[in-house]
């Protein structure tokens, strides 16, 4: 897989006073900790580094995409455009071949265009890892911060934002590496079909977490805050995503275990310093994994150094086995 952390290699400092650069966020909007505000964050470096500047546009709906994606394309002040989430797929589809002279890229899936670069992240990997932690952890009598687990009920949670396979190649992951370490555990999970309702995402991690689940991983934007309140309410554990949700939303660091942390910051920047390098190649796929710490387990800032030394351990040795590819990771249901 090729590395995001090659980034360095872009650029020096200042050489990207004249370059813009437009941001299209997936639905949910920036202010959600995680998927959008990792993408800004790239952006943020870019702009420190090089001196890029760069406009944004948050869509509200599918339906916005290929509007927010054009105003950008047709100005032609733009020299690359970059098309945050799966969703956009079919709009960038038709505006990449409508203005082939704009540059884009496209995360979480494949765009076929001479002027389009694809990064796409090993999800599935990256949740199998926190599913190895959640798997051993439930049967465990582990407290910390603000919760604790039941080892009387060996279970635990998975939700879902809207029901999409890249979602499920979350959802798929997560399940298999608790099974690799504790086959006999229950998995619940919930599709809340929103990325941006908190209070849907906290209802149903609290049935999770009253049905016996004692920690619960979200893949879910800013539905997933729901999920850290009901940890709070419940006196239970969750686990984040794309972002280290326990500085980002150290209101709740006390019940986040850890996160699954996907470096979209690393993905936007790597692109825009394609461009201050004037290097950037379009028809090219990305592939963002474990090996590349593009996508890895982060243990909560509060309380992850208080998860058992020898379950840490075996976290660190399933992913030594995942880059040999010693084992296979699905990526749906």
């Amino acid at each position: 897989m090729a590395a995001a952390g090659c980034v360095g290699g872009f650029g020096d400092e200042g050489d990207g006073e004249n370059v813009e650069v437009g941001m299209v966020y997936a639905t949910g909007g920036l202010g959600d900790d995680s998927f959008n505000d990792m993408a800004q964050q790239g952006a943020v470096q870019a702009e420190e580094e090089y001196g890029i500047s760069f406009d944004e546009a948050e869509p509200e709906s599918v339906g916005e995409f290929d509007d927010a994606q054009r105003s950008f394309a047709e100005s032609g002040n733009y020299d690359l455009v970059n098309c945050i989430g799966f969703a956009q797929e079919e709009a960038l589809e038709g505006n990449a071949e409508e203005y082939p002279d704009q540059d884009f890229i496209i995360v979480d899936t494949v765009v076929e265009a001479d002027n389009v670069r694809s990064y796409l992240f090993d999800e599935p990997a990256g949740s199998f890892l926190v599913g190895t932690l959640a798997g051993l952890l439930t049967d465990e009598e582990f407290a910390a911060g603000d919760g604790e687990t039941n080892p009387d009920e060996s279970a635990v949670g998975f939700v879902g934002g809207e029901e999409s396979p890249l979602i499920e190649s979350f959802h798929a992951g997560f399940e298999a590496g608790v099974e690799h370490t504790n086959p006999d555990a229950e998995v619940f999970s919930s599709y809340v079909g929103d990325f941006n309702d908190t209070a849907t995402g906290q209802e149903a991690a609290r049935t999770m977490y009253e049905s016996g689940a004692d920690i619960v991983f979200h893949a879910a934007g800013r539905t997933g805050i729901g999920v850290f309140q009901a940890a709070e309410d419940e006196g239970r554990f969750a686990i984040g995503v794309d972002d280290d949700q326990s500085v980002s939303q150290e209101d709740y660091a006390d019940v986040i275990l850890a996160s699954m942390v996907k470096r979209v910051d690393e993905a936007v920047f790597d692109a825009i310093g394609t461009v201050v390098d004037d290097a950037f190649e379009g028809g090219e796929v990305e592939e963002i994994g474990l090996e590349d710490n593009g996508v890895e387990a982060v243990y909560g800032e509060s309380i992850g150094d208080e998860v058992p030394e020898e379950i840490r351990d075996e976290v660190d040795e399933t992913r030594e086995e995942l880059i040999d590819g010693e084992i296979d990771v699905p990526d749906e249901l």
